[in-house]
């Protein structure tokens, strides 16, 4: 294992649940601000921001914008890393927050072509940077906080929980467009982002009151924080980070297809009410994802990392063609199905696992740095991937996207299987080790 199990990481934290929930809590603000903007450049932006374009050029347009966010993760996420690791998980998680709120509410805010011309899609190009980069310092913090608070048998379980806040991000920010949806004009799309000034203030206070890592405080107690945790982990461990990349690729890229693209491929169909269906199986397909990824980090730890992810790949590689030809139908249950199947099983039998996996992966004194350069990264591939498949499904038709989505499964299952299980026999042995050593002493004092 990267690092070996004490007595305290065996049992865990005294406020192991409420870290967890708190950086859940975080995690769906983050996720309402950065994921909102997903769908509302697949069903509003184009017209907001890139008029006068065909709906095919404006659709690419505005994934561009949405794909600038996702290429500045990779710096957001080496900055919180080197932080992270060298000052501690707490105050990167803070401001990460603040940072996300203040952009997301000016997104809100920001004048439309008609009103200000070119001006209108650069402003929305800097602030959708600003998000990028207070997302990319979200994830590793909120989740190593939630690991290292966690007891050992159940890391897969507690980082489950704060994985989970992203599904429920997901699902207040469509609940908040598809309720937006009859204000009309701009305020379909300036009311939820909005909204998020509440959000903030509540994510804001729950954080400032969760306690420090105590696996990074022992680390700072004993003087071993990394000095450049960054560069560290390159000359170190540079394969689990390739790994790592790999890994994550799969769900977030995929996630990039079958849902983000997948919304302006319906939107595509001339139906008035093409759009309010798509988000009503997006919203769907998020409340049954809140409990199927806190289910899949349970299953890691009673099944173990590897099999669940080899699992979630496979799933992926066979679901590409019949995830189209169900959307093909224009049957509303199946597109609802359609979506369940891609975000509930394909996407997040991935995500549950990711938070345990990931942070086992790497020492605790580069942990940060390592799983958040290696999460981010893979965002750069992801961000852009609505528009190659807007590309391909140019050229190909709705085949193009299909395979594409497949082919990021091949690629994860690849690199499950090259990637060591970290929470299998010989683990699950160590830690029960430790405990009965801790039985013992309790024993013999008594």
């Amino acid at each position: 294992m990267a690092s070996s199990p004490s007595r305290a990481s065996v049992h865990g934290s005294p406020e192991k649940f409420r870290v967890a929930v708190g950086c859940g809590v975080g995690a769906t603000i983050e996720t309402y601000d950065f994921i909102g903007f997903g769908t509302a450049a697949a069903l509003y932006f184009g017209d907001a921001f890139f008029p006068g374009s065909d709906p095919l050029s404006a659709s690419l347009m505005s994934f561009a914008t949405l794909g600038v966010g996702f290429a500045a993760r990779p710096l957001g996420g080496i900055i919180a890393g080197h932080l992270g690791d060298r000052i501690g998980r707490k105050p990167v998680l803070v401001s990460s927050l603040l940072l996300m709120g203040i952009a997301t509410v000016l997104i809100g805010c920001l004048p439309t072509y008609q009103q200000v011309g070119i001006w209108a899609p650069v402003l929305l190009v800097a602030v959708r940077i600003v998000q990028g980069l207070a997302f990319g310092a979200e994830w590793g913090g909120a989740i190593l906080m939630t690991f290292e608070h966690a007891p050992w048998r159940k890391r897969g379980l507690y980082t489950g929980i704060t994985q989970a806040g992203f599904p429920v991000g997901l699902l207040l920010a469509n609940l908040a467009f598809l309720l937006s949806a009859g204000l009309g004009g701009t305020l379909t799309w300036r009311v939820p982002f909005l909204l998020s000034a509440v959000l903030i203030v509540v994510g804001i206070l729950i954080r400032l009151k969760i306690d420090e890592s105590p696996e990074f405080e022992e680390l700072k107690d004993s003087g071993e924080v990394a000095r450049n945790p960054i560069l560290e982990v390159l000359r170190d461990d540079w394969r689990n980070v390739l790994r790592t990349f790999c890994l994550r690729v799969v769900e977030t890229a995929g996630y990039a297809v079958s849902v983000t693209f997948m919304l302006s491929y319906l939107e595509l169909d001339t139906s008035p009410t093409s759009g309010s269906l798509s988000l009503l199986a997006l919203t769907t397909a998020a409340g049954i994802g809140i409990v199927a990824t806190t289910l899949w980090g349970h299953f890691s730890d009673v099944f173990g990392r590897r099999p669940i992810y080899l699992l979630g790949c496979v799933a992926a590689v066979a679901w590409g063609v019949p995830m189209f030809l169900m959307a093909n139908t224009g049957s509303a249950v199946l597109i609802v199905i359609a979506f369940v199947i891609s975000y509930a099983i394909c996407q997040n039998s991935l995500a549950g696992v990711q938070g345990a996996w990931f942070s086992e992966l790497f020492e605790t004194k580069t942990r940060t740095a390592g799983a958040s350069l290696a999460y981010q990264i893979s965002a750069v591939v992801s961000g852009f991937t609505p528009m190659i498949a807007t590309a391909l499904y140019a050229q190909a038709g709705w085949l193009g996207p299909a395979l594409l989505f497949s082919g990021y499964g091949v690629l994860g299952l690849v690199a499950a299987v090259l990637t060591r299980e970290t929470w299998g026999p010989v683990q699950k042995a160590e830690v029960a080790a430790v405990e009965r050593a801790a039985t013992g002493k309790e024993e013999a004092v008594v």
